[in-house]
Formats: C-alpha cells, structure tokens, sequence
C-alpha cells in the first residue's frame, strides 16, 4: 500500500489537506498557551499615576429645564466619560460653572455692551464649563486615560442616568 494514493490521502483514509490544516491548529493553539505576550498597552507599564483635573465646555446643549438640569450634573457627583468612542469609566464632577448667553449690543457712543441674550429659545439652552477629576498616567507626551492622551481639543462623550451628550477637553492640569 502507497504512503500517498491518487486522490491525495495519506495511507487511503486521510486527506493531507486535512492533516496541513490540523498541524497549523495545534500550532496556532501551542503558540497562544506557550507565548501569549505582555497583558495591558505598554503604555501602563512602569508609569507614574497622578490625579487631574479635566475641564470641558459645552456650548448649545438643549435641554427642556437648564437649571434643574445643571444641578443634576452637579449633584451627581460622578459621570461616565468616552474618550474618542472608547468607554473609560467613571470620573468625578469637580465643578459646573454655568456660562451666561450675552450678545453684543452697540451703545449710541459706538462701544459694544454685552447684554443677556433676548432670545426665547434660549431658555431651553445651556452652555456650561464642567471640570473633572480623575487618576490618569502620566506619560512623556502627557496624561492618559485608558490609553487615550487628554490634550486640548480631545473628543469626549459625557454620560448619565439621563443624559449623553459631546463636548471637548479645553483645560487639562496634573496635580502634585
């Protein structure tokens, strides 16, 4: 009997397709189990943590009662953040400052005065710097929170009980 028939069978009962493809699974296996790599980025290996204040404005949001609305982020005392679309957990609410709406208003004199805007669909409006704290990595080019640097500009999805909404980092500090 041939080692190897016509139709391509080791001893006339297994394909050698079948066996190629068996020995590159156990490979594939061996390899995961025998050498499965560093656990984590390597960006949180041998890093220093430090706490930091994050702020973020948001500018236009509409909600149905901006004062109520304000207090509860403010008295929720936590929110979960997304950084870039990648969930990061949960920071605190430092402060919420609530910013005015004013438009410029030109005096009989040629100067401007800012006034409150007179608009009413304002009421449903809020613009607002919220700032939050939390732990991140401190690394050469700068904090990071679950792998993704905070700069100035950085996309972040702030989230509630009852709300979700986009903003972006304008201030960053790193406490001592």
């Amino acid at each position: 009997m041939a080692i190897l028939d016509s139709q391509g069978r080791l001893f006339g009962k297994i394909s050698i397709l079948d066996v190629g493809a068996a020995i590159i699974m156990l490979l594939v296996a061996a390899g995961i189990f025998l050498f499965p790599g560093s656990s984590g980025s390597v960006a949180q290996l041998g890093v220093e943590t430090k706490p930091v204040e994050v702020d973020v404005m948001v500018r236009g949001l509409t909600v149905a009662n901006p004062a109520e609305f304000v207090s509860e982020i403010r008295d929720a005392g936590k929110t979960n953040i997304i950084i870039r679309n990648q969930p990061y957990g949960q920071v605190d609410i430092k402060t919420v400052k609530e910013l005015p709406r004013t438009v410029a208003a030109p005096q009989p004199d040629g100067s401007l005065r800012a006034i409150p805007d007179p608009r009413p669909e304002l009421d449903y409006t809020v613009d607002m710097v919220i700032t939050l704290g939390g732990n991140a990595q401190i690394v050469d080019s700068g904090p990071v929170l679950g792998n993704n640097k905070i700069k100035i500009g950085t996309p972040l999805e702030i989230e509630g009980l009852t709300y979700r909404f986009n903003t972006s980092v304008v201030g960053v500090r790193i406490l001592q």
